[in-house]
């Protein structure tokens, strides 16, 4: 077992893998800021022009390297999509963890529109796919991965488990509207950033695969009419910009679900360090069970 196997990965672990991976890649790591923690640790370095994504596993470091070969695919592209630094080869990989360095964009808190998140959605998924094997979309085994490291109760990882049993039957059953193609897997406004003369670009590119393009116009849907998190107005500007509306399509209750059980299972994964993401997981397996609104689950 090796030590960042042993070691829980919080932020102060996570810190001192960047130090190090910073010291490899030739950076200075002044400033450090966590901006959060879920599968990567990301921080801002220097001075806040340089954001690093530091990889929870070493599981991690095939989807890094994937990441790394998207990226300059987009940016050959002319794509609108977040931009490599450093002369050093990346991912940097230390004790195991894959290291990235990436341009910061602005603030790193003010989001594009949702019509230039949908017209920008329509754009990737219409260009010539990677010069990458890209691995099919397999949103469960994420699912399994988590649950067999989270520290939360048995009970509600039994429900978990059970949760994804059932919703795994039915997602195979699924009847997809649109043609399946190359994904970004993660597309939602917190990966939609805009740079530091206003234009938006797509961040967080490790998540790309194959599969159904629903998936990608998920999360818009749903942070509108589960969580309340975009207005009606906003929503049908995403819609329009891509060119259509996923809430119409049979399969979305279904899909909403399967992502509604990795947003809880990818919070699982601070429970044994933040108690705070710890009751909310709770709070968020409650309101699953009953059936009840998602209106008060909390982002993180």
């Amino acid at each position: 077992m090796t030590t960042s196997e042993r070691t829980a990965f919080d932020s102060a672990t996570a810190e001192g893998i960047l130090r190090r991976a910073c010291g490899l890649a030739g950076l200075d790591p002044d400033g450090i800021r966590m901006m959060r923690l879920g599968d990567h640790a990301v921080f801002r370095i220097a001075g806040g022009r340089v954001v690093s994504r530091v990889g929870r596993h070493a599981d991690r470091l095939p989807s890094v390297r994937r990441e790394v070969t998207v990226a300059q695919w987009l940016a050959a592209e002319g794509y609108p999509a977040a931009r490599l630094v450093t002369e050093a080869e990346q991912p940097v990989v230390v004790e195991g963890h894959p290291v990235t360095f990436w341009e910061g964009l602005a603030d790193g808190e003010t989001y594009a529109s949702t019509r230039e998140m949908g017209e920008l959605l329509r754009r990737l998924h219409g260009l010539e796919p990677p010069p990458v094997s890209l691995p099919e979309l397999r949103p469960f085994d994420k699912v399994k991965q988590r649950l067999s490291r989270a520290v939360i109760r048995a009970k509600t990882r039994a429900y978990l488990a059970d949760l994804a049993e059932k919703l795994s039957a039915e997602y195979e059953e699924l009847e997809f509207a649109l043609p399946p193609g190359h994904l970004h897997g993660d597309f939602n406004i917190g990966n939609v950033l805009q740079d530091i003369e206003g234009h938006p670009k797509v961040i967080d590119l490790d998540g790309f695969a194959t599969g159904p393009r629903e998936w990608d116009l998920m999360q818009t849907a749903m942070y509108y009419d589960s969580f309340g998190w975009h207005t009606e107005v906003e929503y049908a500007d995403f819609a329009d910009g891509y060119g259509f509306d996923v809430r119409q399509w049979s399969g979305y209750t279904v899909l909403r679900s399967v992502r509604e059980l990795l947003m809880v299972t990818w919070l699982s994964q601070n429970a044994g360090t933040d108690p705070r993401a710890a009751e909310e997981i709770e709070k968020r397996v409650e309101t699953l069970r009953s059936g009840g609104s998602r209106r008060d689950w909390a982002p993180f």
